[in-house]
């Protein structure tokens, strides 16, 4: 069976502003790099001969070594779409979309991703929700009924280059919401990986270096 044609978009170009640091978290050094090259290189390294596209502001360009660069927009859904103008003559069979801030995706939960997307419009790796949950009324809900959701998130690419031909709506918080808007829901749920933490804080980088010297996520 013939291995499908992937591009990776790795989104990369938020300012971090409440990180708190001189530089955006994404540039921040992670033991031997930095958070956003950890992230790129253990994209590749589950998908040997994928193409990487990194959303960059033009000010760390250089922050991506030679893979292509695609744009920073105002929004997320702008510097994803950026991204797809830049690779709109690559041919691929499937999108991941990744966020540069999450520097330990493993490769087994990537390759589930990317199983499930084979056979469904798309597929996000999710994890249960531990904290209780209650929402802003005051009301308590169920946290069993809900999953928080991580990167990469894999789509078949005939159909999210489709979706991303709808104008913008402030109702997109993440790829498959514009996936779903576009008539494409049939976005599987797989099993996420608790050590694949976005760095928001700085406590974030410590954490990450004890996962890394654990040997989380290979």
């Amino acid at each position: 069976m013939t291995p499908p044609r992937i591009i990776n978009i790795i989104v990369a170009a938020g300012s971090g502003s409440r990180f708190g640091a001189e530089i955006p978290k994404q540039f921040c050094r992670l033991t031997d790099s930095t958070v956003l090259l950890h992230a790129v290189r253990r994209i590749e390294n589950a998908l040997p001969g994928s193409h990487t596209v990194v959303v960059l502001s033009p000010q760390w360009a250089g922050q991506a070594g030679d893979r292509c660069i695609a744009p920073g927009g105002p929004t997320r859904w702008h510097s994803v779409k950026n991204a797809l103008d830049a690779c709109a003559d690559i041919p691929a069979d499937i999108i991941t979309v990744h966020d540069g801030a999450r520097p330990l995706p493993s490769s087994a939960m990537i390759r589930r991703v990317i199983t499930a997307c084979s056979s469904h419009h798309g597929a996000i790796p999710v994890i249960p929700v531990t904290d209780s949950l209650r929402h802003i009324d005051g009301h308590a809900v169920n946290r069993a009924e809900f999953r928080a959701v991580q990167t990469p998130q894999a789509f078949r690419a005939d159909l999210l280059r489709r979706a991303y031909s709808l104008p913008y709506s402030d109702t997109f918080t993440d790829d498959a919401s514009v996936m779903s808007a576009a008539g494409f829901s049939d976005i599987a749920l797989t099993e996420g990986d608790p050590m694949n933490l976005k760095i928001t804080l700085p406590l974030d980088l410590e954490i990450a270096k004890l996962y890394i010297t654990h040997g989380a996520g290979h």
